[in-house]
């Protein structure tokens, strides 16, 4: 008889996001139902923020929006975020086998797991994990606007870019594999101040710029190493959403700062 699954639970149901599978998926097509249509070219990967819903949440859909009509074809999602509550070296994959969350259970990838834990730089933590918000945000929007599909879950901790854009490019995939980075960015300035720094950190990141600080982003490894793999490829990039909770949650004393991007994969350059 085999085992059952190791099913890691939501951490921050209740907290970040709804408990209840009802009201969290209708503040999820809220959001994403705000968002102006975008017919632009097929998203590769996305950069979207980590915070509570009611803080960026609006910011977040402004991404997710845009996977509509690949709600089929993609099948696996590659999510990488950092780490806030364990010291960690290199990244981590879960040893649970799914996540769950109000709105259902998402099996971890097995083809990705044998692929990045035959990597160096590649661990297995159920503690990296367990409360870790910065992946599990992500969940509830990607179980609204795809279909069915199978995660790969990286938490993030001391790495370089060149270690992350490995792990990266070992896990492309072609169409049906998409890349996700957790980052907010700015924390605990006043308004004015983190508009400014916040955009600086955006153009940044829309030159391809591997070197953003933790002081501009908290996932700033995780984004280093996409941009660092982006640029490679020859990769276009758009800001689609730049706000901080000022904007979204009214306290504008002490602000931390949201945008959303997106990559996209030109022809040519697929690898």
């Amino acid at each position: 008889m085999s085992a059952p699954p190791h099913i890691r639970p939501p951490a921050v149901a209740g907290m970040f996001y709804p408990a209840d599978a009802l009201t969290l998926e209708s503040e999820i097509r809220g959001y994403l139902a705000a968002c102006e249509p975008n017919a632009g070219a097929v998203p590769k990967a996305l950069i979207v923020p980590h915070a509570g819903y009611m803080y960026s949440g609006a910011v977040a859909a402004a991404a997710y929006a845009l996977l509509a009509p690949l709600r089929r074809s993609i099948r696996r999602v590659v999510l990488l975020g950092p780490a806030h509550r364990v010291p960690l070296r290199g990244l981590a994959l879960p040893v649970a086998d799914a996540f769950a969350t109000p709105l259902g259970i998402l099996p971890v990838d097995a083809d990705a797991r044998a692929t990045a834990m035959a990597m160096p730089q590649v661990s297995a933590s159920d503690v990296a994990h367990n409360l870790e918000h910065s992946l599990e945000v992500q969940l509830p929007f990607l179980q609204t606007v795809l279909e069915a599909f199978s995660i790969a879950p990286f938490a993030v901790g001391a790495a370089s870019a060149a270690e992350v854009a490995e792990l990266i490019d070992s896990l492309w995939g072609g169409p049906e594999t998409l890349l996700v980075v957790s980052s907010d960015l700015s924390h605990f300035h006043a308004y004015r101040l983190a508009q400014a720094i916040d955009r600086g950190t955006a153009d940044r990141i829309l030159a391809l710029d591997p070197a953003i600080g933790h002081e501009q982003a908290c996932g700033a490894t995780p984004i280093n190493g996409l941009l660092l793999s982006a640029g490679r490829r020859g990769m276009s990039i758009e800001l689609l959403d730049l706000r901080n909770s000022g904007d979204t949650a009214g306290d504008r004393a002490r602000v931390v700062g949201y945008a959303a991007f997106v990559l996209h994969e030109l022809p040519h350059a697929r690898h």
